[in-house]
């Protein structure tokens, strides 16, 4: 079990799952720019203190999930934990999101 800190950057449309009922997707970046994928999410379950928006940072417990061959996959051990514990404005015309995603995420031209 692992703390991590996101940045989230993507967030799925709600969808279906026979194993988990109705989930996101959320992605994001970790302070040292390394990518991460969370999943499952029950965004709709969560109270609203605890939906994120892109853009918030987020602290959580994780794991990873042995069933998803996905090395960037996190699975939440308590989705409770998934409230947002700051927010990245746009101050300064976007500077602190253009260092972390441009700078340390870097971008990838292919895959």
């Amino acid at each position: 079990m692992a703390k991590e800190r996101i940045l989230v950057t993507v967030k799925t449309y709600p969808t279906l799952s026979r194993k988990y009922g109705e989930t996101v997707c959320t992605a994001g970046v970790r302070e040292d720019g390394s990518w991460v994928r969370v999943y499952p999410v029950p965004f709709r379950r969560l109270t609203e203190a605890q939906q994120y928006r892109k853009f918030d940072w987020l602290e959580f417990d994780a794991r990873k999930n042995p069933s998803d061959f996905r090395p960037e996959t996190r699975c939440p051990i308590d989705v409770k934990q998934l409230t947002p514990v700051d927010h990245m404005g746009t101050a300064d015309n976007w500077s602190a999101r253009r260092e972390i995603l441009l700078q340390r995420a870097g971008v990838h031209a292919s895959m």
